[in-house]
C-alpha cells in the first residue's frame, strides 16, 4: 500500500535535464520552492495512456490550472533527458514541464519507485499526481495497486476538481475544414473573436469526404462539433454562440 506524502515536504533530488543542447541541474528547491506547482507522475514517455490521455488533457486544462494560482505543471517520469526531451516535442504541449528522473531518484523518495522488469521497464515511477505549495505537497492521488496500468485518479479533470471545484472547464471544439472555404473561415474566426480554442481538421490532410459523410451526414463545409454536439456550419454557428453558448457564460458569471 502506497503511503501518501501529504503535509511534508517533497524529497530532495537533483534533476539532470538538457536545455538547448547544454546539461542543466536543478534542485527540488528549483523546481519547488516558492511556487504552486503540480506534478503528475506516470510509467514512461511515449506509452499509450500518458501520451492519448495523461498529457494531452493537463495541456488542455493548463490555462485555467493558472487562472487559479498553479505556477507549472511538471509531467515526471524515469527517464533520460534526450527522452524527455523528444517526447516532449512530440506532444506539442507547450503548457507542461517535461523533467526527467532518470535515476528515480525523487521517484523513490516519494516512495513511488516500482519495478516493472516484467514489462521490460526495469524500475519506474506508479503513476500519481500531486499538488505541491511552496515545497510541501498537499493533496496526492494515487493510483490503485491493481494489475495492469490504473488510470483512474491521477487524471487532469480530478486535479482541477480539487483546485477550482468550480471553474468551468473549455469546450473541445473541433471544426472540418477544406482549403479556400470562405464559410470555413469564418467560422474559424467567429471561435477565435469568442475566446474559443479549436481544433481544425483539413480535408486531405487530416480526413476525406468519406470520412465527413460518415460522421457529420453532411456534404458542406464547414462541420463544428461541441463537446460530442453537431453544430452545423457557420450559420449555426453564430446562432449558436449567440443563443446556448452566450447563456452559458452568462450562468457561469
Amino acid at each position: 500500500m502506497f503511503k501518501k506524502m501529504e503535509g511534508r515536504k517533497v524529497p530532495e533530488a537533483t534533476f539532470r535535464t538538457r536545455v538547448d543542447h547544454e546539461w542543466r541541474e536543478l534542485s527540488s528547491k528549483d523546481v519547488f520552492s516558492g511556487k504552486n506547482v503540480i506534478v503528475f507522475s506516470l510509467p514512461g514517455a511515449f506509452t499509450p495512456t500518458c501520451s492519448s490521455s495523461h498529457v494531452p488533457r493537463f495541456n488542455q486544462l493548463a490555462p485555467v490550472f493558472k487562472a487559479h494560482g498553479i505556477d507549472d505543471i511538471i509531467c515526471m517520469s524515469v527517464n533520460d533527458a534526450f527522452v524527455m526531451n523528444e517526447w516532449a516535442a512530440t506532444q506539442k504541449a507547450e503548457d507542461v514541464t517535461f523533467l526527467p528522473d532518470g535515476n528515480g531518484e525523487f521517484t523513490n523518495g516519494m516512495g513511488l519507485l516500482v519495478n516493472n522488469d516484467d514489462l521490460g521497464f526495469g524500475k519506474r515511477s506508479w503513476r500519481y499526481s500531486m499538488l505541491v505549495r511552496d515545497g510541501v505537497i498537499e493533496k496526492m492521488f494515487i493510483e490503485p495497486q491493481k494489475p495492469g496500468d490504473p488510470f483512474e485518479v491521477s487524471d487532469a479533470d480530478t486535479m482541477l476538481a480539487y483546485v477550482a471545484p468550480k471553474a468551468p472547464k473549455p469546450l473541445d471544439v473541433t471544426l472540418f475544414s477544406r482549403a479556400g472555404c470562405p464559410h470555413c473561415a469564418r467560422a474559424k474566426g467567429m471561435l477565435r473573436d469568442a475566446g474559443i480554442l479549436f481544433e481544425a481538421l483539413e480535408l486531405n490532410q487530416h480526413y476525406t469526404d468519406r470520412t465527413l459523410r460518415a460522421v457529420t451526414a453532411a456534404k458542406t463545409f464547414p462541420q463544428v462539433f461541441v463537446n460530442g454536439e453537431k453544430i452545423g456550419g457557420a450559420d449555426e454557428l453564430a446562432e449558436w454562440l449567440k443563443g446556448p453558448y452566450a447563456a452559458s457564460r452568462k450562468q457561469a458569471a
